[in-house]
């Protein structure tokens, strides 16, 4: 697949911590594995500027933030696009550019078993299944 000129990368800075939010928000909480509670915008801003990843961008179509996209420190990549674009197109195009950008010998993607929209489209672009994690509540 030949690389969309619309859809661009840009670093993470302070000015994005509302789109993150807002991108937060809209999220399916099915789809969520990072946290179960919806953080105060407090809190977000604080997680924000602590710099958490290895490098976080924001995704931009034809200018328009329309998502963003995030290497860990152990080269985990998430994505989170908003439902009103083309997940596809949008989450392939900033794959292969993350990748670009940073380089690794092998990369890594954790998604719920609820999101089957992720799984379908990780097989689909060449990621294989490694294992499965069970969680036990005692309190």
């Amino acid at each position: 697949m030949e690389l969309n000129p619309n859809i661009e990368l840009k670093l993470v800075n302070e000015d994005d911590i509302l789109f993150l939010y807002e991108l937060l928000k809209v999220r399916d909480p099915n789809h969520n594995i990072s946290h179960k509670n919806m953080p105060t915008s407090d809190e977000h801003k604080k997680f924000v500027l602590s710099e958490p990843y290895t490098n976080w961008y924001i995704i931009k179509k034809n200018d328009e933030k329309v998502g963003s996209i995030y290497l860990s420190k152990r080269d985990e990549i998430g994505v989170s696009i908003l439902k009103k674009n083309e997940f596809d197109e949008i989450a392939k195009n900033s794959f292969k550019l993350l990748m670009e950008l940073n380089p690794r010998k092998r990369y890594l993607a954790n998604v719920s078993p609820k999101n089957k929209i992720s799984q379908k489209f990780l097989e689909e672009n060449g990621f294989t299944g490694l294992e499965y994690v069970y969680e036990l509540k005692t309190n």
